[in-house]
């Protein structure tokens, strides 16, 4: 099989991997053992299938050494084998996923987001298109363990009502998908674990940024990305306006 287009490769990709997971969840396995098992399941899948069909592309995964080749390569495969361990290894759960990017020279231009459990793949190769609002409260996805006090704070400032739910990458697909409308976070993340919800939010129509509004940068020298929001454009402005004056 062959792929001359990057993003039907990021589909399939990240298919191929949502599919080992499943296997590696049928398996047995529980708790640290399934998370560990999950993480190198799914890497092995898209470093080897990486290495066959993008040989001369670099490739920064939270489960792999980074390679700091990648700073002046022109392309850039992000990936998160596993977005959500904790989710996964809490059958069955359905709110993990699989990410998979391309940035190239400047900018992430590819996207899909896997989530296995549910059989579900949200691409820039079939974008969806989020429909106008609805009316009611402003829904702001967030941790379901650790959601940051200032997030509370909005949630009043604006009306809002909070959903929690787990991985990073669910979270902004939450977005996407029109279960919520805001995600926004402070409390650090890498790269991996935004660049494809990013990108698939972006070709949907949706605002993505910084948590104070500042754009996003991918492929930097050091890989933590303390912030983000991903939203509908027409809250972007209160939400980072709200959140610049609460982290300064």
């Amino acid at each position: 099989m062959t792929f001359a287009d990057d993003g039907a490769l990021a589909v399939w990709l990240a298919e191929q991997a949502g599919t080992e997971l499943l296997e590696v969840r049928r398996g047995g396995l529980e708790g640290k053992a399934l998370k560990d098992a999950g993480d190198a399941a799914s890497q092995a899948v898209l470093a080897r299938l990486l290495a066959e069909h993008r040989p001369d592309d670099a490739v920064l995964s939270e489960e792999a050494a980074d390679d700091r080749v990648r700073v002046s390569a022109e392309r850039v495969w992000i990936i998160d084998p596993l977005d959500g361990t904790r989710e996964f290894s809490e059958p069955p759960r359905d709110d993990w996923a699989v990410h998979v990017a391309l940035w190239e020279r400047g900018d992430l231009t590819v996207g899909a987001v896997a989530q296995p459990a549910l059989g579900e793949i949200f691409s820039t190769a079939s974008p969806l298109s989020v429909p106008p609002r609805r009316d009611g409260p402003v829904r702001i996805a967030v941790s379901r363990s650790r959601p940051p006090a200032f997030v509370g704070e909005l949630a009043e400032e604006i009306g809002a009502e909070l959903v929690p739910m787990g991985s990073a990458g669910v979270k902004v697909m939450s977005v996407v998908r029109d279960l919520t409308d805001v995600y926004v976070h402070a409390g650090g993340q890498y790269e991996w674990d935004s660049a494809a919800p990013v990108a698939v939010a972006r070709a949907a129509g949706l605002s993505t940024s910084r948590a104070d509004g500042s754009p996003l940068e991918y492929n930097r020298e050091n890989p933590w990305l303390p912030d983000l929001l991903v939203c509908r454009p027409e809250l972007a402005e209160t939400v980072a306006t709200f959140v610049a004056s609460r982290l300064g």
